[in-house]
């Protein structure tokens, strides 16, 4: 089979397609004929190394795939060969095959297709994650958007709509937001050519907003912040911009407000019936026509560095999925 090999840490430019040995399954694991593979901006950061799991090389990136379950190994029961699923591997994904814990496997929603279905568990789950379980966002309240246009930020503004919410999308281009419009946001900020912290006074009457949900990190996290209203929740997601900000902890307390470690791939380690809920949810809202991926752009396995590039150059708004 062919695969995407990180021999060596660095940028995506490294990375190379490979034939390897198909992969077989231990016990409790499935192999997975994969169909399409979700790409994410953690993708980006584990073959540098900088990502919380370090596999050891050389190993394939690609955290979520879909497909069509091929072996299952000793033990696994509810798990039949043929069956169409989601899979979330952390890495491995990037390949035609890939072995996956049975426990974190998800039947893909009727009606949804594989490429969709790859660009669905991390950003929904991350999102769904964040705002209902962490920041406990309640129908009528405001929330903030940073990095709204990308993959984890337009699940969360149409899970914030679904939830009843009040959107604010922000993102560096004009172009982006209307993307973000034409998902669900309620109100645009483009924080590059807008200053961040007045346009959500703007917005807000003054008040600030209830919940920000932070992906993007850098300079914008602590306007943000001091943007929140009495009582809010600061939402740490991630650091797309690269810097992760000092941020001065009076403003918690002048706010009192929150704030809050969204780390979704150790909750579903954590707590795996309250994931397995989330995701029963997020497939039923699918269903609903309430959330549905936003496809930019699909690549072969050949031009995964290409897909990578685009991700860390955000060139990218939703989600963009290789196909073997």
């Amino acid at each position: 089979m062919k695969a995407v090999l990180c021999k060596e840490l660095g940028l995506p430019e490294r990375l190379v397609v490979e034939d390897v040995a198909s992969p077989n399954p231990g016990a409790g694991e499935v192999v997975v004929s994969v169909k399409a593979a979700g790409v994410n901006f953690p993708d980006t950061l584990i073959i540098q190394g900088k990502y919380q799991f370090k596999p050891a090389l050389p190993f394939s990136p690609g955290g979520e795939v879909a497909g069509v379950v091929k072996q299952v190994g000793d033990g696994v029961t509810g798990v039949v060969p043929g069956q169409r699923v989601i899979a979330f591997t952390t890495y491995g994904g990037f390949a035609q095959e890939v072995v996956a814990e049975a426990g974190r496997l998800l039947p893909i929603p009727e009606g949804m297709d594989f490429v969709p279905a790859s660009a669905f568990v991390l950003t929904y789950g991350t999102s769904y994650h964040a705002l209902v379980d962490r920041a406990h966002i309640a129908a009528g309240e405001s929330l903030l958007v940073l990095g709204a246009a990308g993959g984890v930020g337009l699940a969360a503004v149409q899970i914030g709509k679904a939830l009843g919410a009040r959107v604010i999308a922000a993102a560096s281009t004009d172009e982006k937001l209307a993307v973000c419009k034409a998902n669900g946001a309620d109100e645009l900020v483009n924080y590059k050519s807008q200053d961040l912290r007045s346009r959500v006074k703007e917005i807000t009457g003054g008040r600030g907003v209830d919940v920000v949900y932070d992906a993007v990190g850098g300079t914008y996290s602590e306007a943000a912040l001091r943007d929140m209203a009495w009582g809010g929740r600061f939402l740490v997601v991630g650091f797309a911009a690269g810097e992760i900000p000092r941020i001065p902890l009076n403003l918690t307390l002048l706010k009192g407000c929150s704030v809050v470690g969204v780390f979704w791939g150790n909750f579903t380690r954590f707590e795996p019936e309250r994931s397995a809920h989330n995701l029963q949810v997020l497939s039923q809202w699918f269903s609903e026509g309430k959330v549905r991926p936003h496809i930019h752009a699909t690549y072969p396995l050949e031009q995964a560095a290409d897909a990578l590039n685009d991700i860390m150059q955000a060139r990218v708004t939703g989600k963009v999925v290789l196909v073997p």
